[in-house]
């Protein structure tokens, strides 16, 4: 069942993608979404996520720039214009939204009171910086752009955060993922995987880079880490 979670912040409101599992109870799993909005991409995420049993929660990351964009990977105009909400954006109202979504998605109805969080790209690194900085109970993060420069806040991260690196990423460099291994393998709460000759977005559903075997090696490894910590 699909519907609409409306989260309240203090300079307004934004609304997140809700998909539900057959359960009566679940825990929720918010979904941060890559640069091109709560899309097909990311909602399909979601509704796999409600198939494995979890109340999924995709909040709008871009709605105080345009509420509601929904644009896709294979239209090089849409590159141009999500790359450019990233470089506008303020993450730091972002994790304050995320801490938002998170408090709210602890008290919807029929969820169980745990949450975990995941994100792809911008999502990535909002995850990131939601467990250095917000309260879900578990978190995922794949390949997110730019978390070497906020690595030295992976300190005060203290719940399980799993992380995917891609090996071959053209916007994560050799130099930016061996300060990413090196600071949350120091972290006992951390755990990281790298997935050799993968491109950025290796994970993402039918996109250009999209890899059957790592995306599948990723995502079996991101149901176990859920699965402990959530239920």
């Amino acid at each position: 069942m699909k519907e609409t979670l409306t989260v309240k912040v203090a300079d307004g409101s934004f609304n997140c993608y809700v998909a539900r599992p057959s359960a009566a109870v679940a825990p929720v799993i918010v979904v941060m979404q890559e640069i091109f909005g709560v899309n097909a991409g990311i909602r399909s995420i979601a509704d796999a996520y409600a198939a494995k049993g979890y109340i999924a929660v995709a909040p709008d990351l871009f709605w105080r720039a345009e509420p509601g964009l929904d644009m896709s990977e294979s239209k090089e105009g849409d590159w141009t214009k999500g790359f450019a909400l990233y470089s506008a954006y303020d993450f730091d109202k972002g994790v304050q939204d995320v801490a938002a979504t998170i408090a709210a998605a602890r008290t919807m109805t029929g969820a169980s009171g745990k949450v975990g969080v995941t994100g792809y790209c911008l999502g990535g690194l909002m995850t990131f910086l939601s467990a250095a900085r917000a309260d879900a109970d578990a978190f995922v993060a794949y390949y997110g752009g730019s978390t070497e420069k906020y690595i030295q806040e992976s300190v005060n991260i203290k719940r399980p955060l799993l992380y995917h690196l891609a090996g071959a990423d053209e916007y994560i460099g050799t130099e930016a993922q061996a300060t990413i291994n090196a600071a949350l393998k120091a972290n006992s709460h951390a755990e990281v995987h790298t997935y050799p000759g993968c491109n950025h977005a290796f994970a993402r559903p039918g996109g250009n880079h999209y890899d059957a075997s790592a995306a599948e090696l990723a995502n079996g490894r991101t149901d176990a880490f859920f699965k402990k910590h959530l239920f």
